[in-house]
């Protein structure tokens, strides 16, 4: 049996947003791997400490450290993790996600070479991602998109009569969820419409958009965080789909929109 430590923000049960560490590691753990986890910590000084001994801890068992690479704060864990790997002579595959990470290969060009170069592998979950590393001269590349089970997505045809509006996602800044609130503002001055705003606090922008909204004088349905069935649901009553990012690479979001029947508008990003 292969041994696998997969190193991300493993805070689902903290009440944050389920990602790929969750989803990705059951579907590995189902298949036969064996799986360990670092980290479920929510500080995150705590959570890279817990990231730097797990990979100490299992250096002589683990077969492959699986990094979960993103553009914003968490690639400084990718890349101290990156760098362990290297100094204990483990295989380690950056999984990359953030849909800024192009900028970034550009503006610390140095510290991208040194995460990406020795990796054993690197995995883009979109052929936009894959062909943008290319282009700075990365060849360890390979595109695997982000999946769901078609099964649990019941598909809707819309009957489009009002814009009811749907946005999903953590409520972050690169996620710009005040978008949102003003193209819905905008539209409701001269049709009918709603909008519904699911998705936990990340960095205190829900607190922002529930301001915005009440200076603009619109109604917002904010749920906080629902489980993806209820979520599911509840998207019967909408009929579009937003996403209002300012970075992006392949979001599940989308993909599960689509497997909805719910047509999709999003800024042009990724």
């Amino acid at each position: 049996m292969k041994t696998l430590l997969y190193i991300g923000n493993k805070l689902n049960d903290s009440g944050k947003t389920m990602t790929s560490i969750d989803t990705l590691g059951a579907e590995l753990e189902k298949i036969g791997y064996d799986v360990k986890y670092a980290s479920i910590y929510k500080n995150k000084v705590r959570r890279l400490i817990d990231m730097v001994w797990q990979v100490l801890k299992n250096r002589k068992t683990v077969d492959y450290v699986l990094i979960d690479t993103y553009s914003t704060l968490n690639f400084q864990y990718a890349f101290i993790i990156s760098q362990l790997c290297i100094a204990l002579k483990l295989h380690y595959i950056p999984i990359l996600h953030g849909g800024n990470l192009t900028d970034i290969l550009t503006k610390i060009a140095r510290l991208s070479r040194l995460i990406f170069d020795s990796s054993y592998i690197n995995v883009y979950p979109s052929d936009y991602m894959k062909q943008e590393f290319e282009k700075k001269g990365y060849n360890n590349v390979i595109s695997i998109p982000n999946g769901i089970h078609i099964k649990d997505y019941e598909f809707n045809a819309r009957k489009i009569e009002s814009l009811d509006l749907l946005w999903v996602r953590s409520f972050s800044k690169i996620y710009n969820p005040n978008l949102a609130i003003d193209v819905y503002a905008a539209i409701k001055k001269e049709y009918r419409a709603s909008l519904c705003m699911v998705g936990p606090d990340n960095d205190g922008t829900l607190l922002e958009a529930k301001r915005h909204a009440a200076v603009l004088g619109v109604d917002v349905v904010f749920t906080s965080k629902l489980t993806k069935e209820a979520w599911i649901a509840k998207s019967k009553a909408y009929a579009i789909f937003i996403n209002t990012t300012n970075f992006d690479n392949m979001p599940v979001s989308v993909i599960e929109a689509m497997a909805l029947g719910l047509p999709v508008v999003s800024t042009n990003v990724g």
